[in-house]
């Protein structure tokens, strides 16, 4: 009788397919470069500025209704969306000239026109307001934590590990934000704070990830003395396989059930961490590692430096 292997005795030839997963990856990244380029975002109102009004009906209405009603008043620009049950509306204005005064006149417009077309059975829930000024100062800053913070991965790594580490895991890195924020703009998915957050929570996740691979590649390059470059590497990538799919996996449970049954307000946010631990787990096999592979690694760049009149520690 033949045994079962476990995952833990796997011996998946991972680096092999290094080349094809290279060519996926640089043609989906310019697919995505393209289309933030020329597409953009359609960026939530915590970016752009405007208004927000949240109703609720006391029966189940229709979105095309909210709209004709709307566009008596001549605000037929403005976003609809059911916000969780078809009695809950959530509409959007663009950001309109004058201030925040301007907005609460906005509102009532809205919530009076609505209210003669359902006959008073309507609620005012929330009215939110953003300036355009604060809005173009949240995208400069969200651009400016994701940069700090891949440069402060970039010198982190290179004390912890070696160069090398540090360029593939921010390579990944900069992959795995690429490939979110791109999905966001071809899809023309909604992009707020609570989609940047989740790109800062993909950034430190997936580092995590990487960060235990590339230990466990040290680790290996001193106990195994006559394994390979590649070898090594393959052998780090399946001995920390259970890890990945138990974390990977328990995670995406949790965030497919936030998606679905979370509502509206944090959709954004689980789709984009959804797509950032997918796009993670893929970038720190093949493409962090992949890297390390390609600048040049070897057991010399590893292995302890031995002092003058000092012998080296035996390995195990």
């Amino acid at each position: 009788m033949t045994q079962k292997r476990t995952i833990n005795e796997l011996n998946i030839d991972f680096m092999r397919q290094r080349k094809a997963a290279a060519w996926l990856s640089g043609a989906v990244l310019i697919v995505c470069l393209l289309s933030i380029v020329f597409r953009g975002f359609d960026f939530g109102l915590d970016f752009t500025g405007g208004t927000v009004i949240e109703l609720g009906y006391a029966q189940p209405t229709e979105l095309s209704d909210v709209r004709t009603a709307l566009e008596t008043e001549g605000l037929g620009s403005a976003t609809i969306q059911y916000f969780g049950s078809r009695t809950d509306i959530l509409i959007r204005l663009a950001p309109q000239d004058g201030e925040e005064e301007a907005s609460a006149q906005l509102s009532d417009r809205v919530f009076a026109a609505l209210s003669r077309a359902a006959e008073g059975q309507v609620e005012l829930r929330r009215v939110e307001f953003v300036g355009p000024q604060v809005g173009e100062e949240l995208r400069e800053q969200g651009g400016l934590a994701v940069l700090f913070s891949l440069i402060g991965i970039l010198i982190y790594v290179a004390l912890r590990f070696e160069w090398r580490f540090a360029v593939g895991a921010v390579v990944a890195l900069i992959h795995d934000v690429l490939f979110t924020v791109g999905v966001f703009s071809l899809l023309q998915i909604p992009f707020d704070l609570t989609v940047l957050a989740a790109v800062l929570a993909v950034i430190g996740y997936s580092l995590n990830d990487t960060i235990v691979i590339f230990d466990r590649v040290r680790e290996n390059f001193r106990r195994l003395r006559k394994g390979t470059v590649i070898g090594i590497i393959n052998s780090s990538i399946n001995e920390t396989l259970s890890r990945t799919i138990v974390t990977s996996g328990t995670t995406l449970l949790v965030l497919v059930a936030l998606y679905f049954l979370g509502g509206e307000t944090i959709n954004g946010f689980a789709l984009a961490l959804i797509i950032g631990i997918l796009v993670g787990t893929y970038s720190t096999i093949y493409v962090a590692t992949a890297i390390v592979v390609w600048l040049g690694l070897s057991r010399d760049d590893l292995l302890p430096v031995k002092k003058e009149g000092a012998e080296l520690d035996p390995l195990p």
